[in-house]
Order: C-alpha cells, then sequence, then structure tokens
C-alpha cells in the first residue's frame, strides 16, 4: 500500500506517539539536573539579570532548565545572537541549567537573520524554538490566510530540517492566529511533526476552549513538542470581564484533567513555566522591576514547587 506524504507523517505520529506514552515526561525530582524532559522557566521575568546572575538564581530556586527569549528586546538580542547566545548558554550550564528551548520572533522562511539565528542555537545544542505569531489578514477570508501561513509553515520545515532544529507555534488566547487551536492544526497539517509543530498553552487553551480544549490538544497532539505552564481567572473591572494571570494552582486551569490528557496522549518535551502575573514589572520583561529578586524568587520557587508536587501526584 501506498502512502502520500500527510498520511506517511500521519501514520509515523501517532505510532511515535504510542511508543512514547509509558516513557517519563517531566524532571520528578527538585534538583535533578539531568532530566530528558526539563522544566525550564521562560526567562522574560529575569531579564534584568546578566546570563551569569540568571544561571545563579534559577540554580538556586530549582530549575532544570531555561527556555530564553532570542527576539526584539529579548535576553538575547537577534542580531548579537552569534555572540550573546553562545554567552548565555555557557553561563547557563556552568550553574547546572540547561538550554533546550528559545524563544524567536521567527514566521516564516525569509525572517531577518534566520540562518544565524537557528545555526547558533543548533550549533549549541538547542533543539526548540517557538516562532512569533501570525495575523489575519482582514482583507482575506480566513481560509486564505490559514492557506498563506500552511505554506510558511511548509517553507519553515525545510530550514529546520537543515538545521536539525524543531520550530513550535503557540496557541494564544485573542484574535491571532493560534486562538481557536483549530487553525494550527490546519497550519501543521501537512507538515512533518519531527522538524515543525505546536507548543501547547494550556492556560490559552481553556481561556478559549472552555471544557472542549482536551478535544484541540488531541487534534494537535503528533505536533506537540512541548509545552507551556501558567494559570488566570476571569476577573470583571469596569464592568467588564478580563482576564487576569495568577499563580499556578489559584486559576480556572484544571491540572489534574490536563496531565491525564498529556500522559494518555503520550506527550513529551521540555516544559516552560511562564510567570506573567504582578512582580513588580518584571513579568513585562522590565529592567527596573519594583519587587526585588529575593520576592520575585519567592513566587518563582512556589509555582516551580506547586507544579513538581501536581507531577508527582500524577505519578510522573
Amino acid at each position: 500500500m501506498k502512502l502520500n506524504r500527510r498520511e506517511f507523517i500521519r501514520t509515523t505520529s501517532v505510532v511515535t506517539a504510542g511508543a512514547l506514552a509509558n516513557q517519563p515526561v517531566f524532571s520528578s525530582s527538585l534538583n535533578k539536573k539531568n532530566a530528558a524532559y526539563p522544566i525550564c522557566i521562560f526567562t522574560k521575568c529575569l531579564q534584568f539579570l546578566n546570563y551569569d546572575r540568571l544561571g545563579e538564581t534559577l540554580a538556586s530556586i530549582g530549575f532544570d532548565g531555561a527556555d530564553i527569549p532570542v527576539r526584539k528586546g529579548g535576553h538575547v538580542l537577534p542580531e548579537n545572537v552569534k555572540v550573546d547566545l553562545p554567552k548565555a548558554v555557557n553561563a547557563l550550564q556552568r550553574a547546572g541549567i540547561k538550554v533546550p528551548m528559545i524563544v524567536t520572533d521567527i514566521t516564516a522562511a525569509d525572517y531577518a537573520g534566520i540562518d544565524n539565528l537557528l545555526g547558533t542555537a543548533s550549533s549549541l545544542g538547542i533543539r526548540h524554538y517557538r516562532m512569533g505569531y501570525l495575523t489575519y489578514d482582514p482583507a482575506k477570508t480566513v481560509p486564505e490566510n490559514l492557506d498563506l501561513h500552511k505554506k510558511n509553515m511548509e517553507s519553515l520545515e525545510k530550514i529546520n530540517r537543515k538545521y536539525n532544529i524543531h520550530g513550535e507555534y503557540q496557541n494564544h488566547s485573542g484574535t491571532r492566529v493560534g486562538g481557536p487551536v483549530w487553525d494550527v492544526y490546519w497550519i501543521l497539517k501537512d507538515c512533518d511533526p519531527a522538524y515543525i509543530g505546536s507548543q501547547y498553552d494550556i492556560r490559552h487553551a481553556t481561556c478559549e476552549g472552555g471544557n472542549s480544549w482536551p478535544i484541540g490538544m488531541n487534534l494537535l497532539a503528533p505536533w506537540i513538542k512541548t509545552t507551556d505552564i501558567k494559570d488566570f481567572i476571569w476577573q470583571k473591572q469596569n464592568g467588564k470581564w478580563q482576564v487576569e494571570d495568577v499563580p499556578l494552582g489559584e486559576g480556572q486551569v484544571d491540572f489534574d484533567a490536563y496531565l491525564k490528557e498529556y500522559i494518555k496522549l503520550g506527550i513529551n518535551g521540555p516544559v516552560s513555566i511562564h510567570y506573567e502575573y504582578d512582580l513588580g514589572g518584571a513579568e513585562s520583561g522590565k529592567a527596573n522591576p519594583t519587587m526585588s529578586l529575593d520576592k520575585i524568587s519567592s513566587y518563582l520557587k512556589n509555582d516551580l514547587k506547586w507544579f513538581r508536587t501536581k507531577i508527582k501526584e500524577h505519578k510522573i
């Protein structure tokens, strides 16, 4: 029986997912630095620290790894990637912190400096990068938009293959591509999951999907190679319902249901905990947060401890 490319990719992905279903997916020890699938922190909230201080701080808190913004205004600027990304990775590794993933503004193969960025990351052993966000052009229909973005994903797949690195698009609440989650499947469905896929965000999936998020997660499962962890609540302000980010376990994300789905679907890969609630401006990447590093660190450690306790409950 002959399979076309799409059928081959989907068949291979399902088999792979099944084979991984019983594998350990998270580091279960607070100080276990050699985990195959490290629990990282998205370092946007610590951009006011230099690389050495960053490594020391993450090691003292107990993270396995770091998820570094390599983008405009990030911890590493794209134009300086050849010099600064090795500095950052070396400093973190000296502290025992892995760097399995980064965050970029890349959305297409014609991104300026893409070869420098991905080539440098790959040479340092970084195997995952998060893409930038895609938008809908109101002058085009939704299918027309998605067909255009789908072509971009297919072109990125070729470059990722060249550098042996995996690109992931994050589902994000709102009106950009990735809000409904189904549109992420549309643009990825004919791509090879070995080189391009999804960075699944349960907070945003819950925000947009309510109780239906498991369907979208199941649909995207073959392409999910990294995941984001954070929590939120709906709160009424000035007569309007708005999203407010909160520490893990204090919001509306059903982490028990999420972890059950995670295990059932055989998903695994680096995990990035995001901190988007009030940290005195640090959550926005400000250079001079009003909250002390000690106070910020206490919040980071509390969320990390909470999440490790939760995965231990699920025997992960």
